[in-house]
């Protein structure tokens, strides 16, 4: 099932997306909330009339870097040991559709193509083999990154998590196996990415039962996965894509901060 969160009308909701071809999806509004059991209302708005917004409100974003070889070579950094975790703040997330504003405190503006995980369950300490209930599903990502600010300062909070650098969309796919799904990224329709998730270092299993060692993860917490080989430059007013096998496209426009 593909899991949708929308606005019509002022009024916000989840819907279940039906259909193959763009011009006919259309949403079965839910009742209730997607993290627990719910229905289907039978109610069908087309995509078309509505706007998308962030499929998830996430209490926390916990992001890994490094999790592709080819790109830690790529920015002359060693594959880790461990995990490279750090946070971006629910500020940073937009939807697809939504601006990403050029922030003004950079001049290097580099665009990541991710799988992100959804969770959708509270949970802590999960063992391997309960890594799948504890997941709602899957959903494209793009860490957006200040690469110059990365490079001079130690801590990646400004670099990774200024305001509109964590687009998330166009919804959640909840039947998809992550084990081995394209990744790609367009800027302007010309592809820069293109890697496989069976490249991560770390499996989606790995991540979290990393990460849920040390925190409880919310229903809605999102886990971004790393990024693969071929990163690079965003200008304003470039479009940017990210596609992922199986789950859809999440598409954004550069625009100047202001």
């Amino acid at each position: 099932m593909r899991i949708a969160r929308f606005s019509i009308d002022g009024n916000v909701a989840f819907g279940a997306v039906e259909g193959d071809s763009p011009d006919s999806l259309v949403l079965d509004i839910i009742k209730g909330i997607p993290y627990s059991d719910f229905e289907l209302s039978g109610t069908k708005v087309p995509l078309k009339k509505v706007r998308l917004l962030p499929p998830v409100l996430p209490n926390k974003v916990v992001a890994i870097g490094r999790n592709y070889a080819e790109h830690a070579a790529e920015m002359g950094n060693e594959v880790p040991d461990v995990p490279v975790a750090f946070f971006k703040p629910t500020t940073s997330v937009i939807g697809s559709g939504d601006s990403i504003e050029y922030p003004s405190f950079s001049e290097e503006l580099h665009y990541e193509a991710e799988l992100a995980v959804v969770i959708g369950r509270m949970c802590r300490e999960v063992p391997r083999e309960r890594v799948k209930d504890v997941i709602l599903g899957y959903t494209c990502a793009n860490d957006v990154t200040a690469r110059d600010v990365q490079r001079r300062e130690s801590q990646w909070a400004r670099a990774k998590g200024f305001d509109t650098s964590c687009p998330l969309g166009p919804w959640v796919e909840t039947d998809v196996d992550p084990g081995d799904l394209a990744v790609q990224a367009t800027v302007n329709g010309e592809q820069r990415q293109l890697g496989r998730t069976s490249d991560m270092i770390r499996s989606v299993e790995d991540l979290v039962v990393h990460i849920s060692e040390a925190m409880t993860l919310l229903p809605g917490d999102v886990i971004l996965t790393g990024t693969p080989a071929g990163v690079g430059p965003l200008h304003v007013g470039d479009e940017v894509a990210v596609t992922i096998e199986g789950i859809g496209t999440l598409t954004n426009k550069v625009i100047k901060r202001g």
